[in-house]
């Protein structure tokens, strides 16, 4: 995640390479940055890094956040820190950073091309300031908009998670047109396309999407009777359920 918002903000110009440092242990996610973002310097340790930072976005995993909180020592205090980590509260992230100078983003992977879905809540130390540099640095990468922190979980199960349900569905699409006797690379396409147009229609237009699926569904075609096939076999339900499931194990996460 850290990678693509880094990527997405360096693709947008509103952060440059050179002024990036990353942290990062790993020698094969090392050799992707030196690779992909030459320009980037590259540190093992934490405290090489958030000394002279002005902005630390702590993009690990949540069971080593507290880890990562302690390696950085006093180096958190004077920055403004945006953690990425699901299901980490505010008041867990101020009390391991010793400071509440902390915004809470769940941000998702196509930040990486520009089409991110980013939502935030802030701690009590956050400035005006503050919360208009994240809202730029977010907005640079897709949408942004802050929430309230009892919705992050939420947020967590629906965008955060929902990049890997959308890609479930372009490849169940594009196998369902393979079935139907298209080639795998054009029925690929054409899912993906559709899905792609879609989306753009309902953010653009603002409009229900059942009154759209309404427009496509005449009586008697042929997609009413897809959308028959879908309710039989429990899809929105399983979409609902999918969300929900993963807002929980987000709750979950933060209560560990």
């Amino acid at each position: 995640m850290g990678r693509a918002l880094i990527d997405g903000m360096t693709r947008a110009e509103v952060v440059h390479s050179n002024a990036v440092s990353v942290v990062e242990p790993d020698e094969k996610s090392q050799s992707w940055w030196r690779e992909h973002r030459p320009a980037c310097k590259i540190a093992n340790f934490l405290s090489e890094s958030i000394a002279g930072a002005e902005v630390v976005i702590l993009a690990v995993k949540p069971d080593i956040v507290e880890q990562a909180a302690k390696e950085g020592g006093r180096g958190w205090s004077g920055r403004l820190v945006m953690s990425v980590a699901a299901g980490i509260s505010l008041e867990k992230l101020t009390r391991w950073l010793g400071t509440d100078r902390v915004i809470r983003v769940m941000p998702n992977t196509p930040c990486l091309v520009g089409e991110g879905a980013s939502a935030y809540c802030c701690g009590g130390g956050v400035t005006s300031a503050d919360r208009s540099l994240a809202k730029s640095m977010l907005s640079a990468v897709g949408w942004a908009g802050e929430v309230a922190e009892k919705q992050m979980d939420a947020v967590t199960g629906l965008s955060g998670s929902g990049p890997a349900y959308v890609c479930l569905m372009i490849e169940a699409l594009a196998d369902g047109g393979v079935l139907a006797g298209l080639p795998r690379d054009l029925a690929q396409t054409l899912a993906t396309q559709t899905v792609l147009g879609t989306a753009k229609m309902i953010f653009e237009t603002g409009q229900h999407p059942a009154i759209l699926k309404d427009a496509v569904a005449s009586p008697g075609g042929t997609t009413i009777a897809g959308l028959r096939a879908l309710e039989q076999n429990g899809v929105r339900a399983g979409i609902i359920d999918a969300v929900f499931a993963a807002a929980m194990r987000s709750r979950e996460l933060g209560l560990q």
